[in-house]
């Protein structure tokens, strides 16, 4: 669990029942008791930079999501590279005041003043809409990727767009009329807020050295757009340096150990910041003790659980199979042909499929499948035996505590009304009802899916958001739906993904809508301003998110075929193969046939079991032994779910992630403590934009032309042996006989 703690508190804490204090320690030590309601929110520098923000990551998140290191710029990014622009505008604005029509006497000014936290709190709450909220771009673009790219079908353009913006919006109408419930009550006081809070205090405190904040971003931002140029470019295989590979060409047993993109990544590293940053985000702003926890996990899982039942038991057929692998193969270890079991209707061909034979996939598939089981249910076991008491105490004190200092304050501002919310959420289901009903071809969804979906999202939410405000841990719905889905009505994978996303992604948004608003709590912003600009930054980022895939999905060519493209395009969409793999198992073949009596798998559903009964034994553990302060700090569901990015992760990004991380939030936190509190996140959103422009402008300047460099530091990572399997008689193409 993740509890921002900082090192000093900015004033004193004062008692905990006084009336101006927050009940919670942590908030008291982070978030000041005091207001302005006189700073201007709704100014030029606000929309414009807003906007700006919200465009340039909704583009850059959806054009970095096909890459085979899908790096995900966030608002940290621009919370840190508009402060300067921001102060540069109040500046160089006019302030001459002037009137506009319809408004009265009232005057407007496009520069009311200095730059001011408010602004710079909505213009990161802008930015974080066009992040999709952290996630890099919508969920749903996803659907539209696997129709086009790869079961080569059509979907308009028209229901992509609405199914994107639906899936994104549903949420906030049932999350805004849960804010009395989790955003007003002190005691629901979301953790992973407080980062925000912090950064914002220390990024609006003067700066008077000689190396200031602004300049720091600006050089290592430079530095960081010149090096990409290396990796991105000139030598690509410095983003996988397995050295093992290079030094045993001949081996795959040596090969399947050493590379970082296709096998277990012993001793593979990289120089590139897009691999470090990928899917796990970046390093530098996850505390050690989370990183601690996740190094944990994966080196028990890919080190002990895989090799064991790789080369030890040769569990399911393993040796049939590449060892770290995504696809879905045939029992002869070949690809499995997925386009030749649908039939025209966009269903299972049930001919087809018995003549090609049961889907196999690898055993670290099957064991992550496995893995992502016990982490759903140890998650629930865990946070009932560790927090259940905390929760109920803080959810009973929300109703019958008196309002904290910060809910007193927010009551000066214009609430929004609660029939804004009603219409949303009536609007957006009517759309999405319009879209099962007359482009039921394209999505096949029945309307009684949204229904169901949307029932479960909106059950889910309060439990989850209660959750992740007093624990920091956010349970996610996406396994449960895609497998609830594909027992009710298998053979159509459009139908089930649709479904998947309906269910579990509006439940996600409407979470992060109200921590959102739970940011904009802490720092007084109105509510109307947060509630506006989260909804325009949502339609405005899933607009742009759906016309940058359009565009990229017809215009490059062979786009998220591995085996088609050369061997150091970028263009392999590891998070879409994911997606698409997962349509096939829990829709288009159904679970019944892969976990369920008709298929290889079902042992793997025991993982449910063991993930609730995990937490059980940890617990009892600790009652019979309170004194082993050690036993409370094993967190199942972190361990379990360490590689939870796995696919579309690889070994390489976790290797790199751990070190780095460890440099920055151990060493340097440690030893050079002023240093990390000046520097660390600016660092951070540096490298991520640096990274960002120059991979746009290389892809505009050369790529579109496909101007590339051909030799050995571009062919890859050169483990090509990694992907061959090691049973007898197996045969496959580019692998030796055995």
């Amino acid at each position: 669990m993740g509890t921002y703690r900082p090192e000093s508190p900015p004033y004193p804490a004062g008692a905990a029942d006084d009336d101006d204090e927050s009940p919670i320690e942590e908030v008291r030590l982070t978030v000041t008791n005091t207001d302005d309601p006189t700073l201007p929110v709704w100014t030029f520098r606000m929309w414009f930079l807003g906007l700006f923000s919200c465009c340039l990551l909704s583009f850059l998140n959806q054009f970095f999501s096909y890459r085979t290191e899908p790096l995900v710029i966030t608002q940290i990014t621009v919370q840190v590279a508009t402060l300067p622009i921001g102060h540069f505008l109040a500046t160089v604005l006019p302030t001459t005041k002037f009137r506009l029509p319809g408004f009265g006497s009232r005057s407007f000014s496009l520069n009311p003043g200095p730059f001011n936290m408010k602004e710079h709190v909505l213009i990161s709450i802008f930015a974080n809409a066009g992040s999709a909220f952290g996630n890099g771009s919508a969920y749903a673009v996803g659907i539209v990727t696997i129709i086009k790219a790869f079961y080569h079908r059509n979907i308009s353009f028209l229901a992509g767009w609405l199914l994107i913006i639906t899936t994104q919006v549903l949420g906030y109408g049932w999350a805004g009329l849960l804010r009395k419930y989790v955003v007003e009550p002190a005691h629901m006081w979301w953790p992973s807020t407080l980062v925000q809070v912090s950064l914002f205090r220390a990024l609006h405190e003067k700066d008077d050295r000689r190396m200031s904040r602004a300049k720091f971003f600006l050089i290592a931002l430079v530095c960081s757009f010149c090096w990409y140029l290396v990796p991105g470019y000139l030598f690509s295989t410095l983003t996988s340096i397995s050295w093992i590979c290079w030094a045993f060409s001949k081996s795959v047993t040596a090969q399947q150990i050493g590379s970082g993109m296709r096998g277990l990544g012993l001793g593979a590293i990289t120089l590139d910041w897009s691999a470090v940053a990928s899917f796990l985000f970046s390093p530098l702003i996850c505390p050690f003790f989370a990183i601690v926890n996740v190094f944990a996990g994966y080196m028990l899982i890919i080190y002990m659980v895989i090799p064991i039942a790789y080369w030890g038991f040769d569990l399911y057929g393993a040796r049939k199979f590449p060892i770290f692998s995504s696809h879905l193969f045939t029992a002869q270890g070949q690809k499995y042909d997925i386009s030749a079991i649908v039939n025209d209707k966009f269903e299972l061909d049930i001919g087809k499929y018995e003549e090609q034979g049961r889907i196999h996939i690898s055993m670290f598939f099957a064991l992550t499948y496995g893995f992502g089981f016990a982490t759903i249910a140890s998650t629930l076991t865990h946070v009932a035996l560790f927090y259940g008491r905390e929760i109920y105490e803080r959810f009973r004190a929300s109703y019958k505590g008196k309002e904290d200092i910060h809910t007193r304050l927010m009551r000066k501002y214009k609430d929004i009304p609660s029939w804004w919310f009603n219409a949303l959420l009536l609007v957006t289901l009517t759309v999405s009802l319009i879209l099962c009903i007359f482009l039921n071809n394209q999505v096949q969804m029945p309307w009684w899916g949204l229904l169901f979906a949307s029932a479960i999202a909106f059950i889910f939410t309060l439990p989850i958001s209660i959750i992740t405000a007093t624990t920091n841990q956010t349970p996610g719905l996406n396994i449960i739906t895609e497998y609830v889905m594909g027992i009710i009505l298998p053979g159509r994978p459009i139908a089930n993904v649709c479904f998947k996303v309906y269910g579990y992604m509006s439940m996600s948004q409407a979470v992060s809508f109200l921590s959102d608003f739970k940011l904009g709590h802490y720092m007084k912003i109105p509510p109307r301003s947060m509630f506006l600009v989260q909804f325009l930054g949502t339609i405005i980022s899933g607009t742009i998110n759906i016309s940058v895939a359009w565009w990229l999905l017809n215009s490059i060519e062979n786009i998220c075929q591995d085996d088609l493209l050369p061997p150091d395009s970028p263009w392999t969409c590891p998070g879409d193969r994911v997606f698409f793999d997962a349509s096939v198992i829990w829709g288009l073949v159904g679970p019944k046939r892969i976990f369920g009596s008709l298929g290889n798998y079902s042992s793997m559903n025991w993982f449910f079991l063991g993930g609730a009964v995990g937490p059980v034994i940890v617990w009892l553990l600790h009652k019979v032994f309170p004194t082993k302060s050690w036993i409370p700090l094993i967190n199942l569901p972190v361990l379990l779910g360490a590689t939870g990015a796995m696919p579309p992760a690889t070994p390489l990004n976790y290797n790199a992630w751990v070190i780095v991380g460890t440099i920055f939030n151990f060493f340097i936190f440690r030893y050079r403590k002023q240093w990390w509190q000046r520097y660390n996140y600016i660092l951070s959103a540096a490298l991520d934009a640096g990274v960002a422009f120059m991979a746009v402008l290389l892809y505009f300047s050369l790529g579109m032309e496909n101007k590339g460099l051909t030799w050995w530091g571009t062919n890859g990572e050169h483990c090509e042996l990694a992907t061959c399997p090691t049973a007898k008689g197996i045969a496959v193409d580019g692998c030796p006989a055995r």
